[in-house]
């Protein structure tokens, strides 16, 4: 086309952008890739290999080595070799690299940009003007927190060796958001790109000889799912980080479970992109195709459902069409064009099979007029209207150009259309009213929300998901928390629980009314379901008292009661603040009574119990003072805006105690949870559980509402599977054996609920290790609303 006719007809020239540079770079791997294990490139030692295409032409781009099961190891003991010396530098020392690898990348920006659009398909100017400028902006982050470590990280140390899978959406991008926080913290990582997407990862670990790293502190192995496998199964590697779909992030956690590792899933998303009618529409409009078309839709946290307000539909979905058919499609190379190709053959059949199941279930498509390119791996632009809530579209991750459509008529609907999906990862506010838009935001369950915008990202401010979407954070301070470590666990030891004493058939004379002891569940005393009591007795066998044996349907009255607590969740924290000081006074008003029941249980003396009774009552006080204070942050990213990290409740709690001490360790780990929130289902010490039912009284007298604390005695171990199976508790923790550990790690797998499994002795008196930021931190996720401002 001349530039004559460009001007007659105002329609876009190509503008290619030459892959020379990348093309001659790819030539020097030599037809087939190596692995870069510590600090050099090897061959593969299964000799095996496969080859990687480039989706907007399907031309073979080069052959990728497959690692086995002898690599990963190789590069398991590379990192751990290199791991205590690299950890041991200075921060200053560990940013200068962290700096030196930001610079390099923005050197070679240009050939990052097209090595990652010839393998990926993406655009190249979504890769030239998004991801790389992203990716180094994530290691000049970091690199201030490698230097910043010993004085606002100063409790807490690496994990050691990490081992990273990512997926194919956002190579580099997602190689960035994994190693940077790692390896600033004293880490090393071995990382496996994905299979179709591995060739920025194996130019940046050139970068990585370039910047001088030691050698070990970064291994690249690429392969196929069997090289992840290995990676997750490894026992030499503390840490999985995994970023993919939520089928294999179930697997990878029931794979991990009771082995000790540290694990965060960053999963999928169906992400609600929410429409107003006091709206900006033009504007909305240009938010879905950013939200729905960038990366071809090929975005966990891509805006897949749009949900527009009944009085405007017909309106907005006329405009939004009109824009469809201006989008343009086609060789990823061109800078004038919107959307590229879809990444393999594979996942442009899945999108296929999705849209004409949608079309069959009632929706109506829509796709511009253009065409797409005839050679290569394209899919249009295509909007679904008429859908309903329940069909397979407004369900399923479909992964590609699909944007479904549907109505709410208020504020309210709107929520409950965002929130009737099993993913929470992101969503999208659009109203020129911010009352509004803040109103809903918190509303939202999910761990990102923009407001009148959408995918903005940036390595200051977290960025994860809620329920199946996965957990843990990447990026922000509360995304170095999952490659770090509180100090004093290195020197733990593992808990050894004691044999229950055999009842003799004495009876311990205390002085005690004997009292029933029942459970307590939506704030009344329970008999168990089951008919049965077990006995509680002190060291020499005497009978002390009986509580009731919980089982299964306990456990589900408990946390129906647990959920029915909604408004805990959303009273002032000044509310909780007061109601946890009540609980500490009177269980101070008791202390006398407390003491006397623990030494019965124990055996000890009562000043010892009087001890624990008074650390329990501060404790009570301590988190009735941080109940208004564990507050967020408002981060300033590199744009006309904020976003605000707010820490939310996690939900429904189920909190197996430690079997000692019984008082102490109740009071420590239900406080911190309510404190915040949350709503609970606590099962107490087994042999101390008599400390647990009397403390039902004191929650009787203090205000506390019906179902925010329910108590269950039994086997802990039992009902602690009982919890961690139920599909309706949002998260678990357990304090005891490695042996249940696993199980209920491997249990939760269903609903993907956060769990926190901890094996080792603490002292809970000491308040460095029993009380504190830990607890409340295990007790939010953090939510980051995105507020851009300005004309």
């Amino acid at each position: 086309m001349s530039i004559a006719e460009i001007l007659d007809t105002m329609s876009y020239g190509p503008a290619p952008e030459s892959d020379k540079e990348a093309r001659a770079w790819i030539k020097t791997l030599g037809g087939e890739t190596k692995l870069f294990i510590g600090g050099a490139w090897k061959k593969a030692k299964t000799g095996e290999s496969f080859e990687t295409t480039a989706p907007g032409s399907g031309e073979v781009l080069v052959r990728v080595a497959q690692a086995g099961a002898a690599d990963v190891d190789a590069a398991v003991k590379a990192a751990a070799k290199a791991q205590p010396a690299w950890a041991a530098l200075p921060g200053h020392q560990r940013a200068r690299y962290l700096y030196a690898l930001a610079r390099l990348i923005q050197r070679h920006s240009r050939l990052f940009s097209v090595v990652e659009t010839l393998d990926n398909g993406k655009p190249i100017r979504e890769t030239r003007d998004i991801d790389i400028p992203l990716v180094a902006r994530h290691f000049y982050h970091h690199a201030g927190w490698a230097q910043l470590m010993d004085g606002e990280l100063a409790d807490r140390e690496a994990l050691g060796v990490c081992g990273q899978i990512i997926p194919w959406n956002f190579p580099l991008l997602m190689l960035a958001w994994k190693i940077a926080p790692a390896i600033a913290l004293g880490n090393t990582v071995v990382l496996k790109p994905a299979e179709y997407t591995s060739l920025t990862a194996l130019l940046f670990a050139e970068m990585c000889q370039k910047a001088g790293l030691p050698e070990g502190v970064v291994n690249i192995i690429t392969g196929d799912g069997a090289t992840g496998e290995e990676i997750v199964k490894h026992p030499g590697i503390a840490k999985i980080a995994f970023t993919g779909s939520t089928e294999v992030g179930r697997r990878i956690r029931g794979a991990t479970a009771g082995t000790g590792k540290s694990l965060t899933l960053e999963l999928g998303g169906k992400s609600p992109f929410i429409v107003f009618d006091d709206a900006d529409l033009d504007a909305a409009v240009e938010g879905v195709v950013d939200a729905i078309w960038f990366n071809q839709g090929q975005v966990c946290c891509a805006g897949s459902r749009l949900l527009v307000q009944e009085s405007i539909h017909d309106r907005f979905i006329a405009k939004l069409k009109a824009r469809m058919e201006t989008l343009r499609v086609g060789d990823p190379l061109d800078k004038v064009i919107d959307i590229g190709a879809i990444v393999h053959p594979v996942q442009l059949e899945r999108i296929r099979s999705l849209v004409e199941a949608g079309v069959k279930e009632g929706a109506t498509l829509h796709q511009p007029k253009a065409g797409i390119p005839g050679k290569g791996c394209f899919y249009p632009p295509t909007l679904l209207t008429g859908v309903h809530p329940a069909s397979t579209v407004s369900r399923v991750e479909i992964f590609g150009p699909v944007l479904v459509a549907t109505t709410f008529r208020t504020p309210s609907e709107a929520v409950e259309l965002a929130n009737n999906t099993e993913y929470g990862l992101a969503a999208s506010i659009w109203s020129e009213t911010l009352s509004l838009a803040l109103d809903i935001a918190p509303k939202l369950k999910c761990g990102v929300v923009w407001v009148n915008g959408t995918n903005m990202f940036d390595a200051g401010v977290g960025f994860g998901g809620y329920k199946e979407s996965g957990f843990g954070r990447e990026g922000g301070r509360e995304g170095l928390s999952a490659y770090s470590r509180p100090k004093w666990l290195a020197k733990a030891k593992a808990i050894v629980e004691k044999p229950a004493a055999q009842a003799t058939g004495d009876v311990l004379s205390t002085g005690f009314v004997d009292r029933t002891a029942k459970f307590y569940v939506g704030g009344k005393q329970a008999r168990p379901d089951g008919g049965y009591s077990r006995p509680i007795v002190s060291p020499s066998g005497a009978l002390v008292g009986e509580v009731g044996e919980g089982n299964r349907k306990d456990i589900r009255n408990a946390v129906e009661a647990a959920r029915k607590a909604t408004s805990w969740s959303t009273a002032s924290e000044h509310n909780r603040a007061q109601i946890l000081y009540y609980i500490a006074e009177n269980l101070d008003a008791r202390a006398g009574e407390f003491a006397d029941r623990l030494a019965a249980m124990t055996g000890q003396r009562r000043q010892d119990t009087m001890r624990e009774v008074s650390a329990s009552v501060s404790r009570l006080f301590s988190y009735g003072a941080w109940a208004d204070k564990y507050e967020g942050a408002v981060h300033k990213p590199p744009m006309r805006g904020v976003a605000l990290a707010m820490n939310e409740p996690v939900g429904t709690l189920g909190i197996v105690c430690p079997e000692e001490p019984g008082l102490l360790g109740f009071v420590s780990t239900f406080a911190p949870a309510i404190a915040l929130g949350n709503r609970v289902v606590v099962v107490p010490s087994a042999s101390q559980a008599l400390a647990a039912t009397d403390f039902y009284q004191v929650l009787e007298t203090s205000d506390v509402p019906d179902g925010v604390v329910n108590i269950v005695t039994g086997d802990r171990d039992a009902l602690a599977l009982d919890l961690a199976k139920h599909e309706e508790v949002d998260g678990i923790w357990y304090f005891g054996t490695a042996a249940t550990a696993g199980a209920i790690e491997k249990a939760s797998s269903g609903n993907l609920k956060q769990v926190w499994t901890e094996q080792v002795q603490r002292d809970w008196f000491d308040a460095r290790q029993g009380e504190g930021r830990e607890f409340l931190a295990r007790a939010t996720q953090v939510k980051n609303i995105w507020v851009p401002y300005g004309e």
